[in-house]
């Protein structure tokens, strides 16, 4: 089959390499380095599954900056373009998906488009409306940004919002691409679908959240955080899973869905909601606080991502940490690999360190969300709240 994917972020270019595996599939992005590398089987993000695949696989799987090349044959055209939360209209920023909607029906007014991006709650609904010639079905994506590709192979589930013959051919193509057996598929009406997406980072942030206040009580009381999170979690009902404190839930995704269902609820009773975005705040003030109390002269923020194996800080909790530190005027000096490849010299007016011993000897405390052994020699320099050594 002939499909187009319409961006090649996380989202877009783990599906185009998992459906490439048996389909004829062209991307399709604006960042011509981008294409270059893929078209090179070069990985323009940091997922190791998708760097064994170009490594490994015969794919049929070719870049494009030309959306008439990638649109004009595609059976399935996925939209996967990002959709940033929008602080002044409270409403996720949905140009992009409706830009490239206008470029299919152009070019492919009897494509079946698929939308892969998080929208908000009804939005599908009023995309058909706008947009008639096309067939416009949205299906969530649930994946860790550098596991994106293992996502798509190992699906917790698969949702489509629409009940329709096209619908069930696309899950389809999902289920035959991935190496799970027995995936659970989930067909429902699109608003339905777009709330389960919102819904779910939602209570994966609240969970963050949830597990991020017992830490701070343990360390304001002298607890020890991570004998009570073992005794809490051996609850089967609870779990030992997500339970690691962090300074806040960060990454692309989270912060920005758990707004855009706040946003949702305007008219909806809702205590729970409201709070589990207020909360990444004021965790973000404690942490700030704590590392304040250690009076330094200058903070050493090891790492701006937020997790292992991955490559993206857009949104990161230390982000917010490294802002408030700065505004009580204290020097603050970054660590940090992936601006260094870029060149950068400066992150938002402080110093890019290249050389980690120079980093650690430079910064009076270091701060990072997760323990490495490369500060292992200047512990006693860090502040973490990392127990369990996990993402």
């Amino acid at each position: 089959m002939n499909i187009a994917v319409a961006g090649i972020g996380y989202v877009g270019l783990s599906n185009a390499v998992l459906l490439a595996q048996t389909n004829t599939v062209i991307a399709y992005d604006i960042d011509s380095e981008k294409v270059k590398k893929v078209n090179n089987r070069i990985s323009p993000i940091e997922d190791a599954e998708i760097e064994v695949f170009f490594k490994e696989k015969k794919l049929n799987l070719f870049a494009t900056t030309k959306p008439s090349k990638a649109f004009k044959s595609a059976e399935f055209i996925i939209v996967a373009t990002p959709t940033d939360y929008d602080t002044e209209t409270n409403y996720f920023n949905t140009q992009t998906i409706e830009f490239v909607i206008t470029e299919i029906q152009a070019i492919n007014p009897s494509a079946v488009i698929i939308i892969k991006s998080t929208v908000p709650v009804g939005y599908t609904q009023a995309l058909r409306k706008k947009f008639t010639k096309n067939k416009i079905i949205f299906s969530p994506e649930f994946l860790r940004e550098g596991k994106a590709l293992y996502d798509n192979l190992y699906p917790s589930r698969i949702i489509i919002g629409d009940d329709s013959e096209d619908a069930k051919e696309f899950a389809n193509l999902l289920s035959s691409s991935c190496q799970k057996k027995d995936v659970s598929i989930l067909f429902m009406g699109s608003t339905e679908a777009e709330a389960v997406k919102l819904f779910s980072n939602t209570y994966l942030a609240m969970r963050v959240a949830y597990f991020n206040e017992l830490d701070s009580y343990s360390e304001i009381h002298g607890l020890d955080s991570k004998c009570i999170i073992n005794g809490v979690g051996l609850d089967p009902r609870i779990g030992t899973h997500y339970n690691n404190p962090s300074f806040g839930y960060g990454g692309y995704c989270l912060p920005k869905d758990t707004k855009q269902l706040r946003a949702n609820y305007k008219d909806v009773p809702n205590n729970i909601i409201n709070a589990i975005v207020d909360a990444n705040s004021t965790r973000k003030d404690y942490i700030s606080d704590q590392i304040l109390k250690k009076d330094p002269k200058t903070v050493g923020i090891y790492r701006l991502v937020m997790k292992k194996d991955s490559d993206n800080f857009r949104s990161s909790s230390i982000q917010g940490i490294m802002k408030r530190i700065k505004a009580k005027g204290v020097n603050v000096v970054v660590y940090e690999p992936v601006l260094s490849v870029n060149g950068q010299s400066h992150f938002f007016n402080s110093e890019v360190v290249e050389n980690l011993e120079e980093f650690k000897e430079k910064s009076d405390v270091i701060v990072t969300n997760r323990m490495v052994k490369e500060l292992i020699d200047c512990k006693d320099k860090v502040y973490t709240r990392d127990l369990f050594n996990k993402d």
